[in-house]
């Protein structure tokens, strides 16, 4: 599922791969369900590419979303990505994610985490688990 939305460079919020054109792509924000087109300038990052930092190796954003959504009960989360001080994103993430990397995963990085989650819960998008083949033995 996380292969189809998409984080777009410069404009807030998620979007849902809705077409392919020549050179562009049809995007519809989760938001507010707005279509638009998006082009190769523009700066997309699917949700099944991005990963973050612990001590040992990257963990991909489906995994932490997933523990996010055990944390949570797959409700929005409790702590207000905006609001809160540096020590709750820390605190908070401590609890989503134990063994981070408090060096390189910044309290941006966090309060992004916990906006794209609540976008996903909010539109209804509970399944973070890649849709990868498993190999066969």
């Amino acid at each position: 599922m996380l292969k189809e939305i998409l984080a777009i460079t410069g404009k807030p919020g998620l979007y849902k791969l809705v077409s392919r054109g020549n050179n562009m792509l049809i995007v519809e924000s989760l938001v507010d369900g707005k279509r638009m087109p998006t082009y190769a300038r523009d700066r997309i990052v699917a949700l099944s590419d991005v990963s973050m930092f612990t001590n040992a190796d990257d963990v991909r954003l489906s995994e932490v979303l997933t523990n996010c959504g055990k944390k949570e009960g797959l409700k929005p989360t409790q702590i207000d990505g905006k609001k809160a001080t540096n020590e709750e994103l820390q605190a908070w993430f401590d609890q989503v994610l134990p063994d981070w990397d408090r060096d390189r995963v910044y309290p941006s990085d966090i309060r992004k985490l916990i906006a794209w989650y609540n976008i996903l819960v909010k539109a209804g998008i509970t399944d973070f688990k890649d849709e990868e083949p498993e190999a066969e033995a």
